[in-house]
């Protein structure tokens, strides 16, 4: 009896100890291959990589000045990629979003200019035709099931047209008036584009913004029950419902989002140049969709970050004003944007098999 009862251990054990040796080879992935894994690094070394390309190629890219210009440049498109990013995770996309940052810069500029009125007023005013713009793509997305692809395509032609025309008929020009001389025009720019000087150098305030920005989203991704309410609907929308998740609200919000970072934009874009072309923004969608992509953002949603972005953001920029440094044909720009566009797709295939390889 006791020679069976030491006996039993030793059949039991082995089936124990078996899940246990399969998890630990999980476990012990080697730490190369579970940090590339993870989108931001991948994107991470694609910037390093394309600015040590710049910085062998463009002698100029060394200059302190052109690395602001470069930032600048990078924060004007990151600013918009966050919101865009988030609504990525969150499953959806947004066709009108550059269009809708010179939507917002129309209105503000033509209503306190035709108007005779403070500049904040129309400040304001375009900040709720951002957010109801946002409101209302959510709201058909949520209400109709359509995709957000064919919803937001709609918005982007009706607006591209409602900005031409409007403004043709309200200013008969393709362009606004100069509101350099209105009231609060001065206090406004200090606001949204203004500069300081670090070490000699001009650095404009969206870079600051941009990084704020970008760590607020990271917090709110993270940390915030409304992070984990855009994961789940980009992940399952259906799964997600069925556990509480509010999933009305958490789509038009997002879009919403993507409203105020076009209204952000458009308002910074209107007092740097204090006047704006209705016919511009085309395009731009795709360059903040882009920048999502190649930061990690899966296009089928419930995956993704809010730092991987900014490394996109900063790889659109370091091209765009590299090529320019370099002394390349600018419209090469394309090219580079495809090519990098293809790289990150195919980086954020193999993340995703790498991460569900056992």
């Amino acid at each position: 009896m006791s020679m069976a009862q030491h006996a039993e251990p030793a059949v039991t054990t082995p089936p124990a100890s078996g899940p246990q040796k399969t998890d630990c080879r999980t476990a012990q992935r080697p730490l190369a291959l579970r940090l590339l894994a993870r989108p931001e690094v991948g994107v991470f070394l694609g910037a390093v990589a394309v600015y040590v390309f710049f910085l062998i190629s463009a002698p100029p890219v060394r200059e302190g000045s052109s690395m602001a210009n470069i930032l600048y440049q990078s924060s004007t498109i990151g600013i918009m990629a966050l919101p865009v990013a988030l609504l990525m995770i969150g499953g959806e996309f947004d066709l009108s979003a550059g269009v809708a940052v010179i939507t917002s810069a129309l209105t503000a500029s033509m209503l306190a200019y035709q108007l005779s009125m403070n500049v904040w007023v129309g400040v304001i005013v375009a900040l709720i035709v951002s957010l109801a713009i946002g409101f209302l793509n959510g709201w058909m997305v949520v209400k109709t099931g359509l995709p957000s692809f064919l919803i937001t395509l709609g918005t982007f032609l009706i607006l591209q047209g409602v900005n031409l025309a409007v403004t043709k008929l309200v200013t008969t020009n393709v362009a606004t008036d100069d509101i350099s001389d209105m009231d609060g025009f001065g206090q406004a720019k200090k606001v949204f584009a203004s500069s300081f000087e670090v070490g000699g150098v001009q650095v404009k305030i969206t870079i600051v913004y941009w990084l704020v920005f970008a760590a607020l989203a990271t917090w709110v991704l993270l940390r915030t029950k409304y992070g984990n309410w855009i994961f789940a609907v980009g992940g399952n929308q259906d799964s997600a419902r069925a556990v509480g998740v509010p999933v009305r609200f958490t789509k038009i919000s997002l879009f919403m989002l993507v409203g105020f970072g076009a209204w952000f934009v458009g308002m910074h874009q209107l007092f740097t140049f204090n006047t704006v072309q209705s016919g511009e923004g085309v395009g731009q969608e795709l360059i903040y969709i882009s920048a999502a992509v190649i930061g990690g953002c899966l296009l089928t949603g419930g995956a993704g970050s809010a730092i991987g972005p900014v490394f996109g953001a900063f790889m659109f920029g370091m091209v765009q004003q590299g090529i320019v440094y370099a002394g390349w044909n600018p419209d090469w720009f394309k090219a580079f944007l495809g090519v990098m566009l293809l790289g990150a797709v195919l980086i954020n295939l193999w993340v995703s098999r790498t991460a569900t390889r056992r």
